[in-house]
C-alpha cells in the first residue's frame, strides 16, 4: 500500500474535472480522447496527466510497432477498431507508416515513425479537448470518509497541486493510483517469474539490401550463436530481433535482456537503465564486426527510458487467464478482443528457450471482459494497459499497444456512461456500452474474412496502408 506524508488540505487546487486519466501511454491518451469526444455533449471536462514531456508511453518512448490488430498465421483477421484505426489513419497521412509481417510469431505489425506518432497523439488529444498535463506525476491520491478517491495529488515545476474528479482511469502502467489507494494487486515476480525489461535502440547508415542477400534473418541469428559460443561478443540473448524502420536505412531492435530488477524500486530500475544502455552498445559492436550491411551501422538513439513489460498487476472484478487465452474464450461483458499468442520474455537457464509462445485455439481470438478493467469493489476507477487484471500469462497474451488501446476506449466510454446514468463502474449497462464501442468502430466479433495482406492491406478513406 502507498504510503504518503502529504496534508492534502494545504495543497492548492489546480483543476476540477468530471473524468481524469492517469498516464498518457496508448491506454491513456485512447481513455481520454474517447471520454472528452463522447462527454462534450454532456459538457465534461475531461484531463489527462503525464509525467514525461510528449504523449504515448511506450508507444514513443522504446517501440516503433504496434502488435495486436489481427490474429497471427497464415490467414490474419483484423480484430481491433475504433480510435487505434485513426491513430493508424493520422500517421498514414504522412506515409510514416507500413504493415510488417512478423516472423517471430506475434502477426503482422503496423510500423511507425514514433517521433511522427508523438505529434499525432498530441493532435488527437487538443482535437478532442483534453487537458493535458505533461511533466506531471501522480503522487498520491485523496479520499472521502467512504474511501472513495476525489483527487489526485501531483507535482510538477509548480510544486503540489490537486486535480479533483467524479471519475478517474489508471493508465499508469504500474498501477500507481491504485497502489497510492491500496487497492490489491499482483507484483510481477511474486507468482510467475517477472517478464525481462528491454533497453530499445536505432542504428542509421545500415544496408538492408546487402544484409538481406547475406541471409537477412537467419544469417543474424547464427551470427549472434556463433559470437555467444566464440566470446567473442558478450551479447545477453541469441535471438535478439532488428527490423527496418519508416526512416531509410534504419533499423530498430528488440534485443537487450535485463532480468531480476523490480521496475518499482527506484534503485533497481536504475540499476536496469544503466545495464540496459551498456548492453545496447555492446550489440553495436556486434553489428558492426560480424553482421553484413552493419559495417558503418551506429545507434543514433536509444528509448527514453527502459521499456517494462509488467509490474503490478491490479485485481479487477474478472481476473483474465492462461485458460481463457488460449481455448479463444468468450464472454457477454467482453470490450475487445486478442488473438495474439502468449509471448512471454524470461531469464533462462542454459538451454531454455528465451521467449516461450503458446498460441491461441484454431488461430481465434478470445474476448477480453470489461471486468478486467474495473478494480475489485471500486466504483470510481477503471485501470488500463498492463496493470490491468490478468494473471502472468494472459497479461504476456494481452499487453500488446492494440489491445491497450482498445481497453482505453472502452474505459473512457465507460467513464462517460458511468456519468451520464448516474452509476458506478460495476453498474453500467455493458448492452450499451458495446453499442457505442461499436459505434465507434470497435471489433466485438471475430469475423470469417481473412485481412488483406498486400499491397492494399489496410484502407482508411481514400488512404491506403502498404504493407511490406
Amino acid at each position: 500500500m502507498g504510503q504518503t506524508c502529504l496534508t492534502h488540505e494545504r495543497i492548492p487546487l489546480l483543476a476540477e474535472l468530471d473524468v481524469l486519466i492517469v498516464g498518457g501511454g496508448s491506454a491513456g491518451c485512447c481513455a481520454a480522447i474517447a471520454a472528452a469526444e463522447n462527454g462534450r455533449r454532456f459538457g465534461l471536462r475531461v484531463g489527462l496527466i503525464e509525467r514525461y514531456g510528449f504523449a504515448g508511453g511506450i508507444s514513443t518512448q522504446t517501440l516503433d510497432t504496434f502488435y495486436g490488430f489481427f490474429t497471427p498465421g497464415a490467414a490474419p483477421r483484423k480484430v481491433v477498431g475504433g480510435l487505434p484505426d485513426r491513430v493508424v489513419a493520422e500517421l498514414a497521412r504522412s506515409t510514416d507508416v507500413f504493415l510488417r509481417e512478423n516472423t517471430y510469431g506475434a502477426g503482422i505489425g503496423v510500423t511507425y515513425n514514433p517521433e511522427r506518432l508523438k505529434l499525432v497523439w498530441d493532435r488527437l488529444l487538443v482535437n478532442a479537448g483534453v487537458q493535458v498535463w505533461l511533466h506531471t506525476t501522480l503522487v498520491d491520491v485523496e479520499t472521502d470518509s467512504l474511501g472513495t478517491a476525489t483527487a489526485a495529488v501531483i507535482f510538477s515545476k509548480e510544486g503540489f497541486h490537486r486535480i479533483s474528479a467524479q471519475r478517474m482511469i489508471d493508465a499508469s502502467g504500474d498501477a500507481d493510483l491504485c497502489h497510492w489507494l491500496g487497492l490489491p494487486s499482483e507484483k510481477a515476480g511474486e507468482i510467475d517469474p517477472a517478464q525481462t525489461l528491454t533497453t530499445t535502440f536505432r542504428m542509421c547508415n545500415v544496408d538492408l539490401a546487402r544484409f538481406g542477400t547475406e541471409g537477412g534473418k537467419a544469417m543474424l541469428a547464427e551470427r549472434m550463436q556463433a559470437a555467444i559460443d566464440s566470446g567473442r561478443h558478450p551479447l545477453p540473448r541469441k535471438a535478439g530481433s532488428a527490423h527496418r524502420m519508416v526512416q531509410e536505412n534504419c533499423i530498430a531492435t528488440v534485443a537487450v535482456r535485463v532480468a531480476d530488477l523490480d521496475a518499482t524500486v527506484v534503485e533497481q530500475l536504475t540499476q536496469a537503465e544503466l545495464e540496459g544502455r551498456r548492453q545496447a552498445f555492446v550489440y553495436e559492436d556486434f553489428f558492426r564486426d560480424m553482421v553484413p550491411g552493419y559495417e558503418h551501422a551506429k545507434i543514433i538513439g536509444l528509448s527514453h527510458q527502459i521499456g517494462v513489460r509488467e509490474t503490478r498487476r491490479v485485481y479487477g472484478e474478472y481476473r483474465l487467464t492462461r485458460e481463457d487465452c488460449l481455448t479463444a474464450r468468450q464472454f457477454d461483458d467482453a470490450v475487445l478482443l486478442c488473438g495474439a499468442p502468449i509471448e512471454d520474455h524470461r531469464a533462462v537457464g542454459e538451454g531454455e528457450s528465451e521467449t516461450r509462445w503458446e498460441y491461441v485455439a484454431d488461430q481465434q481470438a478470445y474476448g477480453v471482459p470489461y471486468r478486467t478493467l474495473v478494480p475489485k469493489g471500486r466504483d470510481e476507477i477503471w485501470v488500463v494497459g498492463r496493470c490491468f487484471s490478468a494473471t502472468h500469462d494472459a497479461h504476456a497474451s494481452c499487453r500488446s499497444m492494440a489491445q491497450t488501446m482498445s481497453m482505453g476506449q472502452a474505459a473512457g466510454l465507460a467513464a462517460v456512461q458511468s456519468l451520464q446514468m448516474d452509476c458506478g463502474a460495476r453498474e453500467i449497462a455493458i448492452s450499451k456500452l458495446r453499442d457505442s464501442l461499436l459505434q465507434l468502430g470497435a471489433v466485438l466479433d471475430l469475423g470469417s474474412e481473412s485481412a488483406q495482406q498486400s499491397n492494399k492491406a489496410w484502407k482508411f478513406g481514400d488512404r491506403e496502408v502498404a504493407a511490406l
